[in-house]
Order: C-alpha cells, then sequence, then structure tokens
C-alpha cells in the first residue's frame, strides 16, 4: 500500500483551502514544493525567475526580407497551395518539400531563404504535384483522411 498517511494532508484540507486567501495558497504551495524538490530547482516554481536569465541572452531576430503572398486551401481531396512567382528564373532555383502538415519553400527570392506554409489539413506522403502557368506556382497535394477516432469519456468531479 501507498503510504498516503505520510503526505501534508488533512481531512479538513478542503475547508481550509476554500477558506484560504490567493496569497496564502500560494504560500502553502511554495511552501510544499520547497519541502519536496531540491534546492537547485526552486527556480522553476517563479516563472520571471526562470526565464529571467533567458531574456538577457535572447538577440531579437531579424524579420525576415520577404514574404511569399501564399494562399492555401483545400478542397473534399486534395490540399493546394498557390505561390506567385515574380521571376520565371526563380522556378528553376526553388525547392519544395512537405510534411504532413507544411509546405516548405526554399531559395527565393534569395538563395539563403527558406518559407514555412502550414496546411489546412493534414496530407499524405505521395502524389504532390507543383505546376507554374502565369506566373503562379501551384501546389496539389492529396489529403490523408486520418477517420481513427478514439472516444473520451467525460467523468463528474464532484
Amino acid at each position: 500500500m501507498f503510504p498516503w498517511d505520510k503526505f501534508p494532508f488533512d481531512n479538513d484540507l478542503k475547508d481550509k483551502i476554500t477558506k484560504m486567501k490567493p496569497e496564502e495558497i500560494n504560500n502553502y504551495v511554495q511552501d510544499i514544493m520547497g519541502k519536496i524538490m531540491p534546492a537547485n530547482m526552486k527556480g522553476v516554481m517563479n516563472p520571471q525567475e526562470m526565464f529571467k536569465g533567458f531574456q538577457s541572452s535572447v538577440s531579437p531576430q531579424e524579420p525576415t526580407r520577404s514574404i511569399l503572398n501564399s494562399t492555401a486551401f483545400e478542397t473534399h481531396d486534395f490540399v493546394y497551395v498557390r505561390i506567385p512567382i515574380k521571376k520565371e528564373e526563380w522556378v528553376k532555383q526553388l525547392r519544395i518539400f512537405h510534411t504532413a502538415n507544411q509546405l516548405i519553400v526554399e531559395h527565393i527570392p534569395q538563395h539563403e531563404d527558406k518559407h514555412t506554409i502550414i496546411l489546412p489539413a493534414i496530407v499524405k506522403k505521395k502524389g504532390a504535384t507543383a505546376t507554374f502557368k502565369d506566373h503562379m506556382l501551384e501546389v496539389k497535394i492529396p489529403k490523408n483522411v486520418d477517420m481513427q477516432f478514439s472516444q473520451i469519456d467525460v467523468t463528474e468531479i464532484s
């Protein structure tokens, strides 16, 4: 059996907690966590202290120089992504990849550029095609119909 009697819970703990002020609850939780956790983990309980070291070391990132004016939409069977291409030579240098929910376009407009487009639906690994016509690149990816549902029971807590 688990030694539940060793925990700091009283029979009337529920009454104590409902009558406590938020500051008292915070102090109670900090006290209990201080007893359980080692000294080097105490900064984890206070988010301001935990992230204090990260704020000074993080430098602001440069905004991307250009954004693709892409449009992503889905039909019953496919996900389409349309990307306007300003220069026809971009078609020869670009690289297109996709994951189950993202389209990655590299090397346009500059060679070091990388753009990630979130797809509106989950797609299959195989069967994607890309066509270029009238300065418009159209990527067509078949949707992955995932009908695996799991029911989640809801229990009432009183």
